[in-house]
């Protein structure tokens, strides 16, 4: 082969070097507890504060709470556990007790990460399943607000990655969701199945399917008004917020009346309302 050749293979090899994409680096897992997952770069970006409350002070929700506490605390140990989704009403604290169980979990265990992934790169999921099966340690991986419109198709890749696979889920990684959905898809794409398919019933139980990867199912529903309270009063004494039952009372009604909802998300906006009023800090 003449020189000229092997210069020429040289200046090739050396621009496709330059258009491909740089190999991921590997994470520095010991960075932080929590992270978030970009798909684009197959990177994990460590959270110095993840945004959550304290455990206790979820109110109305005892049960669900419980339930995803035991089931984390059995992963921690190395023991089997379920994929969850959290499914239901806004504003109910779905995904407020993920990171708030995360938080509790891990202060006895110390090697549990949580790992975000936003609902648009959920088909890079299994990219990120196959970095964190040979990762030391064990990982929350969290999906917000998961759903599918009619068009998308990126579910099929949640089912592999979750159950279907020839790998399977690794054994170090669990993934809970929250929709308000609780099948994931829209009522309109399931009765579009219905009416249209050749055979509507296993066009249904197709998509159906997504949600049968997930082995805890936990429901929230709206709340009533003893229970917003409760949280209203829960968030006060917690923050030591200079008012009168009285007055959180007549003022956590109203508030809830403007906005014609009562839930967590609610009683946490007008406890913030308050303290801006009072002059007082939360945190």
């Amino acid at each position: 082969m003449s020189e000229t050749t092997d210069s020429l293979l040289a200046r090739i090899a050396d621009a496709l070097d330059r258009l491909a994409p740089p190999r991921a680096a590997r994470p520095h897992l010991g960075a932080a507890e929590a992270f978030v997952w970009h798909a684009e770069d197959s990177a994990l970006t460590p959270v110095p504060k993840v945004n959550r409350v304290a455990l206790d002070l979820l109110r109305g929700i005892d049960l669900v709470r419980d339930q995803l506490a035991e089931n984390t605390q059995r992963f921690a140990r190395g023991l089997p556990a379920n994929n969850a989704l959290l499914w239901g009403a806004r504003g109910m604290g779905k995904s407020s007790l993920v990171k708030a169980v995360h938080a509790a979990v891990n202060a006895g265990h110390g090697a549990l990460k949580l790992v975000e992934i936003h609902r648009e790169d959920i088909s890079s999921l299994p990219i990120l399943m196959g970095i964190l099966r040979d990762a030391p340690g064990r990982f929350i991986v969290f999906c917000d607000d998961l759903s599918f419109d009619s068009d998308d198709t990126s579910y099929k890749s949640l089912k592999a990655a979750l159950e279907g696979g020839i790998e399977g889920r690794p054994d170090n990684v669990i993934f809970y969701a929250t929709s308000n959905r609780r099948h994931l898809l829209p009522r309109d794409m399931m009765e579009n199945e219905r009416s249209t398919a050749i055979n509507p019933g296993e066009a249904v139980e197709e998509k159906v399917s997504l949600s049968d990867r997930f082995g805890l199912w936990l429901g929230f529903h709206r709340c009533s008004q003893d229970e917003y309270l409760s949280m209203v009063f829960g968030y006060a004494d917690h923050f030591a917020l200079r008012a009168s039952r009285e007055e959180l009372r007549a003022g956590a009604i109203e508030w809830a009346a403007i906005r014609g909802a009562r839930s967590g998300r609610t009683a946490w906006q007008y406890i913030q309302d308050l303290a801006g009023k009072l002059g007082q800090q939360l945190g």
